[in-house]
């Protein structure tokens, strides 16, 4: 069986980002795990702040058809999610609400978002490790979207302190959610990819 493809999206466009290291660290782990792994930023891909006036009447912008067409071209996604105030940025609830509007040669609604699997993680200065913004996340992605989340998360908490020199994790309970998070991100869309239907094991989403 083809190995499956999976996109990393980080949800910040800072460099050093805690985010970006995370979603580095994440790339790395799937790629062990024999995934065909893409990773993009954000920053190549701008969007204006959406409004559904403009997508009805004008269209969504290319860098949302592009990114559509990114996300609908592999089976699993993950995504990692810095938290503000609480809940996700406004960069990645932008980017999900634009990709959500694309609807190319008679697609139903929300055809991105289908037949693939997400994951999440998430890294924060807080104790919280993003838990917040990784609920609200989920929340828009499982309920909103219609898409497949799988239960397992990472969560990064003090990430200020969290990444050694090499930019790995220095605690072992991170580091092993990530590896049991890209596990079964690579095993559900190894699933989808053979044609398989797993969302009657994943639970609620």
């Amino acid at each position: 069986m083809a190995d499956p493809k999976i996109l990393v999206i980080p949800g910040s466009l800072r460099a050093k980002s805690y985010n970006v290291r995370l979603a580095a660290l994440a790339t790395k782990e799937l790629t062990l795990a024999d995934a065909d792994v893409t990773r993009i930023s954000l920053l190549d891909y701008p969007l204006p702040i959406y409004d559904a006036d403009t997508a009805e009447t004008a269209g969504p912008p290319s860098n949302a058809v592009k990114l559509k067409q990114l996300m609908s071209a592999h089976q699993g996604v993950f995504i990692a999610s810095p938290e503000y105030n609480a809940s996700i940025t406004p960069l990645i609830k932008n980017t999900i609400d634009w990709i959500s509007a694309v609807r190319e040669r008679g697609e139903a609604p929300l055809a991105a978002y289908q037949n693939r699997v997400f994951a999440l993680g998430g890294a924060s200065p807080g104790r919280s490790g993003a838990t917040h913004s990784l609920l609200a996340l989920r929340q828009v992605l499982a309920v909103g979207c219609r898409a497949l989340v799988i239960a397992e998360q990472v969560t990064v908490p003090n990430a200020e302190q969290a990444f050694d020199e090499m930019d790995e994790l220095k605690d072992a309970r991170a580091a092993g959610q990530l590896k049991l998070v890209v596990r079964k991100l690579v095993d559900t869309a190894r699933l989808l990819a053979g044609g398989s239907n797993p969302a009657r094991g994943l639970g609620g989403g």
